[in-house]
């Protein structure tokens, strides 16, 4: 495909740590790329240099006068009032049918067109956004952390979209299992580089793993045979007979060189401070009420934990996840009925956004050191402050400074030092990146004490919950199975609307257009060959443009094998598939707005 978006010896640095030190990549439809790495290492600056909102230091940013890029906003654009349709016939300038159409791929339909989008809870809200964003034709999406604050309905819709969607993507999150499902190939940013990995995450990952144990047993072959070359030129430099053999071996030993290997990148290795293990009663709701002054959210909640379960809360957004754990670590008083914490339980609470809060005066370790239960030693404070990636001077650094992962993180280390028996967690794995996110869950899962999480990221959630407690509907319920047959139930359900909707559109009948004579049969039928004319060219430039992207794979293919490998000949063959693909999907492009009129003519 061609190039839509293009860096050329690009150059980013912040102080001096470099974001893109010299990079050269091409982004075009067919990346269908998930973006990873680290905190800190240049994930959202990447997103905001191809959107324009920064430029780079040095180098060149090409974007081709096709690209129409999607960005799906977080700030709200809604008019005060403003309904859903009436929302998206003015953002997009489309007709009302059209907007109906696309609003429907999100479960936006009916009455819900009508509805104040200030009135939706805040999933319904981002399918708003969705469909929006899908009306201004983008072929290249840029979707900085999609699933932050996205209910479980509103994430299984955005990745059927992905799925059916045509253009290119870049999508960065800290959600393997979204990852997994919607992404072809993945792009790592990591020390001012961008590797490019025609593959998911679960084969870049395997595959980095394999070249580092590769590299690690090519140097130790390199060692061994350094040695030989020493103790053979050792044995026979004197030897007049052996001498030219010895000098040629010295030869060889200097040409011998061991592969670089960088050393990784530090990840978090999360380590909970110990609390007493015990069995009985953790939390007892008895027919609680919650909800905000004279509205309630829901009532008649009545189940049991245990102690050491690890709940997940889970529902749509704006059905009440957040006011049930308010409630229950007590930052909000119930309506009704009761709940009670078993004996001696003392509860620590991590709130959605409480980083935001922390004193941007205070170093890292004081901050650790106020928030940490007492009689805690220096050493346990420094100890979880490395198991967070806060080592050495690191732990002097003023919050101030850090990144909004960076704070995630000394939030969750201070909860924890506090070693209370009962961790209420809101989102804690929100702008974090997902080594730490996967770090956290392992650690939460192995963790003696009780856990109630609310959660959109589906890796974390299957990795730590033992109970499912389902939010909706005015109601709190314990749900009897667990995390995957939760899943599978809220995409069966998705399937079931889908095909309920494919059922009614079939039975009410193709739409007739309204206004003036039906077009005559001889004119339709004009239509029809030459639609399905155009249709057959576009799937024979397909099929070339496959085997030439095959072609250009297996091209990088050896390029990834043999890096220090010059080849002329395949470079001329890349810039000449390059060009071949450019050309076809430039015709392709063609035929699609003509068959897009034919479609409408057609109606």
């Amino acid at each position: 495909m061609a190039a839509l978006i293009q860096f050329s010896e690009a150059c980013k640095a912040y102080g001096k740590q470099p974001i893109l030190d010299g990079v050269s990549v091409q982004l075009s439809t067919s990346h269908k790329a998930g973006l990873i790495g680290c905190n800190g290492s240049g994930k959202s600056t990447l997103c905001k240099l191809i959107l324009g909102d920064e430029e780079l230091d040095a180098g060149k940013l090409k974007r081709s006068s096709a690209l129409r890029l999607g960005y799906l906003h977080q700030e709200d654009s809604f008019g005060a009032g403003e309904k859903v349709l009436e929302f998206l016939e003015r953002d997009s300038g489309r007709e009302s049918w059209r907007c109906g159409k696309i609003a429907g791929r999100f479960q936006l339909k009916n009455e819900l067109l009508e509805e104040k989008i200030s009135d939706l809870p805040g999933g319904y809200q981002t399918r708003v956004k969705l469909a929006a964003m899908l009306l201004e034709e983008p072929n290249f999406l840029v979707l900085d952390e999609p699933t932050n604050y996205l209910d479980l309905k509103t994430l299984i819709l955005l990745e059927a979209f992905l799925a059916d969607f045509s253009g290119g993507f870049l999508i960065v999150s800290h959600d393997r299992e979204f990852l997994k499902k919607t992404c072809r190939s993945t792009i790592e940013i990591e020390r001012g580089d961008l590797t490019v990995f025609p593959g998911g995450i679960e084969d870049f990952l395997a595959f980095k793993a394999e070249r580092q144990v590769e590299k690690e047993r090519q140097n130790r072959n390199v060692d061994a045979r350094r040695k030989q070359m020493q103790d053979f030129i050792a044995r026979n430099k004197v030897r007049a007979s052996t001498a030219s053999r010895a000098q040629s071996k010295m030869k060889q030993l200097d040409k011998l060189q061991k592969i670089e290997i960088e050393h990784p990148m530090r990840t978090a290795s999360i380590r909970i401070p110990a609390v007493e293990a015990r069995k009985g009663l953790a939390l007892r709701c008895d027919d609680l009420a919650i909800g905000y002054g004279a509205l309630e959210v829901a009532s008649s909640i009545r189940f049991d934990i245990d102690r050491g379960e690890k709940v997940a809360v889970l529902g749509d957004n704006g059905e009440g996840k957040t006011t049930f754990l308010r409630t229950i670590a007590a930052d909000l008083d119930s309506l009704g009925g009761a709940y009670s914490w078993g004996h001696g339980l003392e509860v620590s609470y991590y709130a959605q956004h409480v980083y935001g809060a922390l004193d941007p005066g205070l170093d890292i370790y004081t901050h650790l050191d106020r928030a940490a239960a007492a009689g805690v030693e220096r050493q346990e404070i420094l100890t979880v402050a490395g198991s967070f990636l806060f080592s050495g001077e690191d732990v002097d650094k003023k919050i101030g400074i850090l990144s909004g992962g960076e704070r995630a993180r000394v939030c969750l280390a201070g909860m924890l030092l506090s070693r209370r028996p009962v961790l209420l967690l809101d989102e804690p794995t929100n702008h974090l990146d997902f080594e730490t996110v996967e770090a956290l869950a392992w650690a939460l899962s192995e963790y003696a004490g009780t856990v109630f999480f609310v959660s959109h990221d589906r890796t974390f959630v299957s990795l730590v919950a033992t109970n499912i407690v389902d939010v909706g509907g005015g109601r709190v319920v314990l749900y009897p199975d667990g995390y995957e047959s939760y899943v599978y139930r809220m995409e069966r359900e998705a399937a079931g609307r889908e095909e309920a909707e494919r059922a009614r559109r079939k039975k009410s009948g193709p739409r007739r257009k309204t206004g003036g004579s039906a077009m005559g049969y001889q004119r339709r039928k004009e239509l029809r060959s030459t639609f399905n004319r155009l249709e057959s060219r576009c799937r024979r430039i397909e099929g070339r443009m496959k085997e030439f992207e095959a072609e250009l794979g297996e091209i990088h293919r050896q390029y990834e094998e043999n890096p220090l490998e010059y080849s002329p000949g395949l470079q001329a063959r890349e810039k000449e598939l390059q060009v071949e693909l450019a050309e076809l999907e430039l015709q392709w492009l063609d035929f699609q707005a003509e068959m897009e009129k034919l479609r409408a003519e057609l109606g």
